[in-house]
């Protein structure tokens, strides 16, 4: 027997709202039209799907079995032409992105008012967090993170070069205080690090030498979320800091810092763009994607 896939889809509906008025304005039909059609669903399969009354609709036992059954058909099938149709539509709607702090600056200005500019239908919602979460559970439909830390079930697409992490300080404090030839030396330096919030230890700095990674627990005397106190506390000359060359570069070319301890210092994979793994992306992160993508 060959099944009336509209009939079955108004079942669905009805099955669902349990009202024959609220069916209606979902599907767009009037209310009689879905009464027929429930009608003659269950003339062909001979037998009573629901019990009507002017008040209530309840399933029976072989209504309730059938839309256990088809419900999650035609729910994937509606899904499935959304999807299609979304590949033609024009990118429109809320992005919702959680980027973290370091990456903040990467994606920052040009970018993002090119990609504003070129799709004004799309309206970016931009949360810079280095909280640890489940973006699709809190209701975001990427991120940007180094890729080292996204989850293995998750789709990344590379967003930056391959970056590096430097120690520098200011001229005027090495001079005074002496170079470090060797990470371990930065135990006996004045430090300033980051943490990522209050009562949290300190991140220990990493280096690597002939291939072994280590780091070293360098108890800074200044601690902060900070990034822009660190730097302005760096340049004054109070000390050595730590964090992503691409942050300090500006302040590198000018003179203000300099980096020490650069062959212990090695590349690693930059900042992913990463978003649940689905077969068709909706055009507004596709847009996204084709945009930043190197």
């Amino acid at each position: 027997m060959n099944a009336d896939k509209n009939a079955l889809e108004v079942f669905v509906i009805v099955a669902q709202t349990r009202n024959f008025r609220l069916a209606a304005e979902q599907l767009g039909v009037t209310r009689p039209a879905i009464s027929q059609s429930l009608r003659r669903l269950e003339d062909r399969l001979n037998i009573t799907l629901m019990q009507r009354t002017t008040r209530s609709v309840q399933l029976t036992e072989a209504g309730q079995r059938l839309y256990v059954e088809v419900a999650p058909a035609i729910n994937q099938l509606n899904r499935a032409v959304t999807d299609i149709a979304e590949l033609a539509a024009e990118p429109r709607g809320q992005l919702r992105l959680a980027i973290s702090s370091i990456a903040e600056r990467m994606l920052g200005g040009e970018l993002l008012a090119s990609f504003i500019t070129a799709y004004p239908q799309v309206e970016l919602d931009i949360t810079v967090t280095d909280d640890e979460f489940d973006i699709v559970g809190q209701g975001y439909d990427a991120g940007v993170r180094l890729g080292e830390v996204i989850a293995q079930d998750m789709i990344a697409v590379p967003v930056s070069t391959a970056q590096r992490q430097v120690a520098v300080a200011s001229p005027f404090y090495l001079a005074r205080a002496g170079t470090p030839q060797h990470p371990e030396e930065l135990v006996s330096h004045r430090c300033i690090g980051w943490r990522k919030g209050p009562g949290l230890a300190p991140y220990r700095w990493e280096f690597a030498e002939q291939g072994r990674e280590f780091d070293v627990a360098v108890n800074p005397q200044l601690t902060t979320n900070d990034m822009g106190v660190m730097i302005r506390t760096a340049c004054a000359g109070g000390g050595i800091s730590f964090g992503m060359e691409e942050t300090f570069q500006p302040y590198i070319a000018r003179g203000e810092l300099v980096t020490v301890l650069d062959e212990w210092l090695p590349t690693f994979a930059g900042f992913y763009l990463y978003f649940p793994s689905r077969k068709n992306l909706a055009p507004k992160l596709r847009a996204l994607i084709d945009h930043v993508r190197l």
